[in-house]
C-alpha cells in the first residue's frame, strides 16, 4: 500500500490499495478512524487514482465532516454511557463516581482516559454478562466463556465452542442497544449463521430488533470516535 494527500484545509491523507480482484477504482471512507481508502486495479496508476480523487475530493470532505472529530477523553469532554452524555471531571478519592450527567474520575488528569477505560470495561463485562446469562437461559442453550475486546469490525461473535466475545465500547451505547447485541450472539449458541431460522431465534429471546440494528448500522461508528489514551501518546 502507498499514500497520497490531496492537498486543502486540512489536507486528506489517501491510502492507495491495489486489488487483483477489482475491476474499477473504488473509494472508501471509514466511519471507525476516517482513514479514505482508494482501492485501485493493477493495471491503474498512481496518476490516474490522484486525479480520481481530486474529483472525489467534495464527496470525501462531506463524509469526513459527517462523522465528526475524535475526541480525546479528558476533563471537559463528554462521552455517552449506556447512551446518556456524560461530562468527564476530575474526581478526588479512589473511585470513579457517576452521578446525573458527569463522570468523576481521581487520578491524574493526563491518565484520565485510561482510568476511565478500565471502568467502562469492568461495567461492560458486568452489563454484557447479565444479558448473556438472561439471553442464554431463554435459548436455553449455556455458553462457556465471555472475553472483552476494543473490536473495529464487529460487536460481537460466538464461536462452535460457546465462546463469547463483545466490543466493551457497547456500555457507551443505548442499553437495548448492548442487550440486542447479546441476544444476538447467544442465538448463534442455536444458528452458526444468519439464516431465517436464526433470525427468528433472536426475536423469540429478545423481540423486535430492527431498531436497535438500525442504531447500530447508521450510529454505531460514532462509539470509536473516543480515544482513551493518555494525553500526549498516540498508542
Amino acid at each position: 500500500m502507498s499514500q497520497i494527500t490531496l492537498p486543502g484545509d486540512p489536507p486528506i491523507p489517501v491510502v492507495l490499495r491495489r486489488s487483483a480482484r477489482a475491476r474499477r477504482i473504488s473509494l472508501r471512507v471509514s466511519q471507525l478512524d476516517g482513514r479514505v481508502t482508494l482501492t485501485l486495479p493493477r493495471r491503474v496508476s498512481e496518476r490516474e487514482a490522484l486525479s480520481f480523487a481530486r474529483e472525489k475530493q467534495s464527496w470525501i470532505r462531506r463524509h469526513l465532516e459527517a462523522r465528526g472529530e475524535d475526541v480525546q477523553i479528558g476533563p471537559g469532554s463528554v462521552i455517552p454511557i449506556a447512551g446518556e452524555p456524560h461530562e468527564i471531571r476530575s474526581g478526588s478519592g479512589r473511585r470513579v463516581v457517576f452521578t446525573e450527567g458527569q463522570v468523576r474520575v481521581p487520578g491524574d488528569p493526563e491518565r484520565i482516559g485510561r482510568r476511565l477505560a478500565g471502568h467502562l470495561r469492568e461495567l461492560a463485562r458486568v452489563r454484557l454478562a447479565e444479558a448473556s446469562d438472561f439471553y442464554a437461559e431463554r435459548l436455553g442453550r449455556p455458553y462457556s466463556a465471555i472475553t472483552l475486546r476494543d473490536t473495529r469490525s464487529r460487536w460481537g461473535s460466538c464461536t462452535s465452542e460457546g465462546r463469547l466475545m463483545y466490543s466493551w465500547r457497547l456500555i457507551m451505547a443505548p442499553p437495548g442497544v448492548l442487550e440486542y447485541v447479546a441476544a444476538h450472539e447467544v442465538a448463534h449458541l442455536a444458528q452458526m449463521n444468519h439464516s431465517a431460522a436464526f433470525w427468528a431465534g433472536v426475536e423469540r429471546i429478545y423481540g423486535e430488533y430492527d431498531a436497535p440494528r438500525r442504531w447500530l448500522r447508521t450510529s454505531g461508528g460514532e462509539l470509536h470516535r473516543y480515544r482513551f489514551t493518555d494525553k500526549g501518546r498516540t498508542s
